[in-house]
């Protein structure tokens, strides 16, 4: 049976960029690794090469659990990297490739933990499902999306959900903190168009689209948005405080957030709402003031703030700019304290002595935005123990992705104990 490292290095050399070629290959691996454990896995598209692989485990609870993740990556450009990114290469004890951290290595760790159990004959302590995702990092419109839309009934009987973006260490002194997931802020993608009258770009303008639109984005970048504490992020900044005994100052959470470093990036990104203008389309040529120009603007908010964000945002583009949603998805949140958010904390803790667990909200979003539409509570949790010296954070999306080899057999040996 392969090792989760051979599994992690397997998926990352299936190039499934996206946009690109799709996810059909790394999918039909994981179908076969599934299937040749005995199980039945159900293989769909929802576009040609958009491929996602669901398969149920019973248990002996048919109250299910979902374990999902996204065989999809972000672009990589070789000539950025150590390493081929595409390579799997496993150097210096970490699985080098994009997609290493997101997600293929959670991915591994799912595959071969429940690969392990099948082939020593443990049943789940509950009904199990596994969803190996297409399109996460667009919009999930070929795959969260489509799964929950199109096979909802894969999914009958499922209460909670686990996922990336949370379980992960960050060392603290004596103690590894595990942040897990219990939110996430909402995704409000806008397309912003500002209309104008064209003219000759030699004459004063009369409406000038352009000039409209950077005042208008000038305003969305420079805003401060106020701090709102959520009750999980006020749960965790309590936490924190305890850890490191010293007290977090919370008329000071940006001066505060920088003196705890990786501790402060727990909170850092989730005490507001943000904005931030990422693309701009405008004219044709040097001399003609043009009649429109547009912009891109991603835009998150906290759980329950999604009514002052927009009013906010509309305050800041004024009158003249008309916006238009490219994503718009609710920011879910699961519930805390619970039996179950104690049953991940348990397992990490039986692991990692030093492990202290504590409540997160992620800054970004992932596919639990389209499971929480039908009703699942999703918690962040790919359990990873980390070497102190690797930026997590900053192997999302970044040049030479790696996991540490030790790291996935951790999360392996985690999972077991989640649901055998």
């Amino acid at each position: 049976m392969k090792s989760v490292a051979e599994i992690c290095s397997d998926l990352i050399r299936f190039d499934t960029t996206n946009p690109g070629s799709g996810e059909r290959p790394a999918a039909e691996y994981v179908a076969t690794l599934l299937a040749d454990a005995g199980l039945e896995p159900v293989v769909f598209e929802s576009a040609p090469k958009r491929t996602t692989v669901v398969a149920r485990i019973a248990g002996d609870s048919p109250d299910a659990l979902l374990i999902h993740g996204h065989l999809d990556v972000v672009p990589a450009d070789p000539a950025e990297w150590r390493m081929h990114p595409f390579s799997g290469e496993i150097v210096d004890g970490c699985v080098y490739g994009r997609g290493a951290v997101d997600m293929k290595g959670s991915c591994a760790m799912t595959l071969a933990t429940v690969l392990d159990l099948a082939a020593r004959g443990v049943r789940p302590k509950r009904d199990l499902v596994l969803a190996f995702l297409a399109d996460e990092e667009a919009t999930g419109d070929f795959g969260s999306r489509h799964a929950v839309t199109e096979h909802r009934e894969l999914f009958d009987g499922v209460t909670e959900a686990i996922s990336e973006s949370g379980g992960f260490s960050v060392a603290s002194g004596e103690h590894r903190v595990y942040p897990i997931a219990v939110g996430e802020r909402g995704t409000a993608w806008m397309t912003l168009t500002a209309h104008g009258v064209a003219g000759h770009g030699s004459r004063p303008a009369v409406d000038n689209p352009v000039a409209t639109l950077a005042h208008a984005l000038s305003r969305v970048a420079s805003h401060q948005w106020p701090v709102r504490l959520t009750p999980p992020v006020a749960a965790l900044i309590e936490h924190l405080s305890e850890i490191t005994g010293q007290r977090i100052d919370l008329d000071r959470l940006d001066e505060e957030a920088a003196r705890l470093g990786p501790l402060g990036s727990l909170f850092k990104g989730q005490i507001r709402n943000s904005a931030n203008p990422t693309m701009l389309d405008a004219g044709y040529k040097v001399n003609v003031v043009p009649s429109t120009a547009g912009a891109h603007v991603d835009g998150r908010y906290l759980p329950g703030l999604r009514e002052e964000f927009l009013e906010t945002i509309d305050a800041l583009l004024g009158p003249k700019i008309t916006r238009e949603f490219v994503n718009l998805e609710d920011a879910p949140a699961a519930p805390y304290p619970s039996v179950f958010f104690d049953e991940l904390a348990g397992s990490l803790m039986a692991e990692d002595p030093l492990a202290r667990p504590v409540p997160y909200v992620m800054a970004g979003g992932t596919d639990a935005k389209s499971f929480a539409r039908i009703g699942i509570k999703g918690y962040g949790f790919a359990p990873l123990m980390l070497r102190p010296d690797l930026d997590y954070f900053g192997m999302f999306h970044g040049k030479d992705e790696r996991v540490p080899v030790e790291g996935l057999e951790f999360g392996t040996r985690v999972l077991a104990r989640l649901i055998a």
